[in-house]
């Protein structure tokens, strides 16, 4: 018997949670209510999906791959980013 709690999550909630989704992290209640939001949400679900592709491709690019152009406006554009 399941002791987990589904409660309702928005769509913005499942935006800010997906990287604890695709990554595991999440504790199985909320998992429990992210899965069961996406039962019920065609857009979250194509969300979810093309995060999981993004995080699963860009963790295949070396460093050497990318052009030297690219890479400085990467830097550029998180240069300000704090965790």
């Amino acid at each position: 018997m399941s002791t987990n709690t589904i409660r309702a999550l928005t769509c913005q909630e499942i935006v800010e949670l997906v990287t604890d989704y695709v990554e595991g992290t999440m504790s199985p209640d909320l998992r429990a209510s992210f899965e069961f939001h996406l039962s019920k949400c065609d857009g979250c679900t194509h969300y979810v999906e093309q995060m999981a592709a993004t995080i699963r491709i860009a963790g295949t690019i070396e460093r050497d791959q990318l052009p030297q152009q690219f890479r400085a406006g990467l830097i550029e554009a998180f240069k300000e980013f704090t965790p």
